[in-house]
């Protein structure tokens, strides 16, 4: 690959905006889940993984579980996707939609019987 190719899949790969969403872990031993809103999808359900492999998830009552039972007892899963503002290139911050996006999702696992982990435990 020649250095001009090299500079320009580079500055395409500066301007690609990451895929924004909503995520689940869901632990198939019981009605639990472990929801997130998140504007950089990929990297955050990577940041977690690697988190709960360590065990250093912030979240002690999933972590727990986690290391008791093992990744193969839970599932990982994208719930939803968020669209960037078309009409506003330059918008940046979508915190306030992915929290709407997140609580929506909470009242729908909620109405399943599903029950989120607590922050602390």
């Amino acid at each position: 690959m020649d250095a001009q190719r090299k500079k320009e899949l580079i500055a395409q790969y500066k301007q690609t905006r990451p895929q924004m969403g909503v995520f689940i872990i869901r632990c198939k031993k019981n009605t639990k889940y472990y929801l997130e809103g998140t504007q950089n999808l990929h990297g955050r359900i990577n940041g977690t993984q690697a988190r709960l492999a360590a065990g250093m998830h912030p979240n002690r009552e999933l972590q727990k579980e986690w290391k008791e039972w093992g990744k193969e007892n839970f599932t990982i899963e994208v719930l939803e996707t968020l669209d960037y503002d078309k009409e506003d290139e330059a918008k940046t911050d979508y915190s306030d939609e992915l929290a709407l996006l997140q609580m929506d999702w909470e009242e729908k696992l909620a109405r399943e019987k599903l029950v989120p982990y607590q922050k602390k435990g």
